[in-house]
């Protein structure tokens, strides 16, 4: 249930002063009147009245004492939420949970009677139905000075036509929960509801986990914001060099972002043909392709093309894989008769009577960019996983990137042999991938695993953020039903398994796996997990050729779960960026806390920033550079986001001019717009300083429109309209024919792919037609894999596109007998139904 603010509840002057620890101890009690334990007792916040009732789960003795005293106040322990009998409704506190006890460590921020003295970055967020986890996921990522400033500073950046354009909605947020004049908090609607959209799991009202919440945000940040990296450029003659296949290696793990595809899943309902097949009847898709043609006669004279077609894809369409026609589709000589075009065996469409040839090369297969956002320049690291195989020594090495790292919670048995002798010294034989931890002195070591032994069999386990690390990247003995498959020996053998981190994101990003979920149930781990608040040292696993230079973290916000598997509350400590200090954001409200009450929370998730003292100091250099500007110096443009790099991350890395540049050195047309906002100007001292110390760039000191980059704009739509508007002409003629003789099948992945490319979604035409997925081998043959995302096209259409992109293989089918004599407005259907069946 959404809170409301305090000022709508008359009976919160009745609330006594009691401080949140109180509160927490109260909660390991029991119900004063029928002595049941927690969790979920409620407690009365009468002055002066100390009960502790339980709630509906058991005989529910907290409403029976409020009934009976007219006390109408009272708390959940558990999630320490507030609810008015008197009022029926949940209320906010504004922090009357004890900020003038003398034992405590908080203090009120103002209440919105002061909201003009409300600072920077300590809004609230209102809880709008269980969105609890959603509130305390906002506000710790918020606290990520790189993310925040991004949004704030370089706010024309943020541009999108995919829906539900959630980056915008997040901007608009982080300009509100950063505005020095919003009021106590503010409501997510906007963001919540884009997020509903993309992902059902976030429909409703139900408790969801925050940590899941992030990821599908950050997914879809960097989905809408994603940018294919720059390619390398050869100047001598003018064409981007192909390095060999590449892949958007974000795509590797599970918790990585996804790789693009041509048409984006947001759209894709949209674009989708009914039933998976290309025949379309009255669909929106129809009325795009597919004009209207009134002519009998030419539709008489495209039948006799329609037959030219097959017989020239026949007598030469081998020819078409070899062709080096180059993809020119600006060769057109003179255009000025307007004739109908045929396929040649060439692949080529010939203009009747003129000698000009408009060529299509069929491509290489299509390569899968890499790509970039802000959420990748933020979050991203990489984890090399070695295996070696124990009988030859053989190592296969993979590389994964991550956006967050999922660490176990070790338990006893786990410490111990964290913590053990063999563990700390044990080294596989020589040429192994990896090691344990670096050996220590023999002395120290001894009394190191004494204390830890003792803590852990008589009083618990004491567990560290270092303990899930190295529990996370420790070795894994491969063997048994485990064993590994070596290449080199062709046989199962014994390995092990390590993980190191080859590079580290500028904010790292720690789930600490407190939840277990069977098939019936679900546990929460609720050890404590001690975690620094500085200098958090990721070197011990650090990869050896690893070229990280910094390796320290310090802490800048905490997602904690308070309550069971079941029910519980979320909040989140964060540090102002401003002054350094600790605030508790518990959906509305905001307070001021000490740094051993964050130390003391029950970790869920945490966010590390890199610590560099001398990125502090380079900063202050550069700052000082601008004051002994001259006006006669020359000005040279910088990235806007690179700048936003250099203020905010501890390891900018070169300078990326790239982000407002082409490969040819100018502005790409489709950026001309808005150059404004992906550039700064600075004087030539400061970019002298800049480029020397990281390099990069290129240098630049005047913006044009590169002349290059809209040739090959309008080359490319020629082609996209050249392209469609064959394809509609094919499958208007396959529609209207009443009974074809026999139906070609295609991928629709590979259809969608296309058509995202004609329509404008994608700027990179598909590879070859891939059947490879709707096919399946009976007998030698290649039959209509069963419900296979196919769609139906003819013989002539599919020709058309074999001949410009190849691939295969070739997939067909015949129709029934017996459905060709039903009408003609069920036939279609019915064939759609038995080509799925085969």
């Amino acid at each position: 249930m959404p809170l409301v603010s305090s000022c709508d509840c008359p009976h919160l002057d009745c609330v006594g002063e009691i401080t949140k620890e109180e509160l927490i101890q109260k909660s390991h009690g029991q119900c004063q009147d029928c002595k049941v334990g927690g969790p979920n007792l409620w407690a009365c916040l009468e002055n002066g009245c100390a009960y502790v009732g339980c709630g509906e789960s058991h005989t529910d003795h907290s409403t029976v004492h409020s009934q009976e005293t007219r006390h109408n106040l009272t708390v959940n322990l558990t999630t320490l939420r507030v609810w008015c009998y008197a009022c029926g409704k949940e209320v906010f506190l504004e922090r009357k949970l004890g900020p003038h006890s003398p034992h405590t460590n908080s203090k009120p921020l103002p209440s919105s009677q002061s909201a003009g003295q409300v600072k920077a970055g300590l809004t609230g967020l209102k809880n709008i139905g269980n969105t609890c986890y959603m509130n305390a996921a906002l506000q710790a990522l918020s606290n990520c000075p790189p993310l925040t400033q991004f949004f704030l500073e370089c706010g024309g950046m943020v541009r999108t036509d995919k829906k539900p354009a959630l980056c915008k909605s997040y901007q608009k947020l982080v300009s509100d929960l950063w505005h020095k004049n919003r009021p106590s908090y503010v409501v997510p609607t906007n963001l919540f509801q884009g997020i509903k959209a993309i992902n059902p799991m976030f429909r409703g009202y139900s408790q969801q986990d925050s940590q899941e919440f992030l990821r599908c945000l950050m997914d879809q940040l960097h989905e809408e914001l994603k940018e294919p990296m720059p390619e390398p450029y050869d100047q001598s003659n003018g064409i981007t060099v192909d390095e060999g296949p590449e892949e958007d290696n974000r795509s590797q793990s599970d918790n990585d972002f996804q790789s693009c595809e041509s048409c984006g899943s947001s759209e894709r309902a949209d674009n989708e043909v009914q039933g998976g097949n290309v025949r379309m009847d009255d669909t929106n898709e129809a009325e795009m392709l597919i004009p209207e043609q009134d002519d009998i006669q030419a539709n008489r004279e495209w039948q006799k093309e329609k037959n030219m077609i097959n017989d020239l894809y026949r007598a030469g369409v081998h020819g078409v894989m070899g062709g080096n026609s180059g993809g020119d589709m600006d060769k057109d000589v003179d255009t000025t008769t307007e004739t109908t075009p045929i396929i040649s065996s060439q692949g080529a469409i010939k203009v009747q009577g003129r000698t000009s040839v408009t060529t299509f090369s069929p491509p290489k297969n299509k390569r899968q960019k890499k790509y970039r956002s802000v959420i990748s320049d933020v979050f991203d690291g990489t984890i090399v996983s070695s295996v070696q195989c124990l009988t030859c020594d053989r190592v296969s090495v993979t590389l994964e990137n991550f956006q967050d790292i999922s660490l176990p919670i070790p338990g006893k048995e786990d410490l111990a042999k964290l913590h053990s002798s063999t563990h700390q010294t044990s080294m596989v034989k020589a040429g192994s991938c990896g090691e344990a931890y670096a050996p220590q002195g023999w002395i120290a070591f001894v009394m190191e695993y004494i204390k830890r032994c003792v803590c852990v069999w008589f009083w618990g386990p004491v567990v560290t953020l270092q303990d899930c690390l190295a529990a996370f990247f420790a070795r894994d003995e491969l063997k048994g039903d485990n064993m590994y498959s070596c290449e080199k020996c062709k046989k199962l053998r014994n390995g092990v398994k390590f993980c190191k981190m080859q590079s580290l994101p500028e904010i790292l990003c720690i789930h600490l796996k407190r939840f277990r979920h069977e098939l019936m149930f679900s546990t929460k781990i609720s050890t404590h997990v001690s975690f620094p608040l500085e200098g958090l040292d990721l070197q011990p696993f650090l990869a050896k050729d690893s070229s990280a230079q910094t390796t320290n973290y310090d802490l800048l916000s905490v997602i904690c779960h308070h309550g069971t598997a079941s029910s519980g509350h979320y909040i989140a400590y964060c540090r102002n960026d401003a002054n350094n200090l600790w605030y508790e954001f518990d959906d509305q409200s905001v307070t001021e806390v000490s740094e051993s009450c964050v130390q003391n929370a029950e970790a869920y998730v945490l966010f590390y920033k890199k610590s560099n003292e001398d990125a502090v100091k380079e900063r202050r250099r550069v700052s000082g550079l601008f004051s002994m500007m001259e006006p006669s110096l020359l000005q040279f443009y910088i990235s806007r986001q690179w700048l936003n790099k250099f203020k905010t991350f501890a390891e900018p890395g070169p300078i990326s001019n790239d982000d407002f540049l082409c490969s040819h050195g100018g502005v790409p047309p489709n950026k001309a717009t808005f150059i404004d906002d992906l550039v700064i100007m600075l004087p030539q001292n400061v970019w002298d300083h800049l480029y020397s110390r990281y390099g990069g760039g290129p240098a630049v000191n005047h913006l044009y429109v590169c002349h290059t980059c809209q040739i090959e704009i309008e080359k490319l739509e020629k082609r996209r309209k050249s392209e469609l508007d064959m394809f509609v002409r094919l499958n208007k003629a396959f529609q209207e024919e009443e009974s074809p003789v026999v139906i070609y099948c295609i991928s629709m992945q590979w259809f969608r792919e296309w058509e995202g490319f004609v329509k404008g979604k994608d700027n990179d035409p598909p590879g070859p037609i891939d059947n490879s997925k709707i096919t399946v081998n009976k007998n030698g043959h290649l039959t209509l894999k069963q419900g296979a995302d196919s769609g139906q096209i003819s013989e002539e259409t599919w020709n058309f596109l074999h001949s410009i992109y190849g691939g295969g293989p070739l997939v067909t089918v015949r129709p029934n007998i017996s459905h060709q004599e039903a009408e003609s407005s069920q036939s279609e259907e019915k064939i759609e139904m038995e080509t799925r069946s085969l």
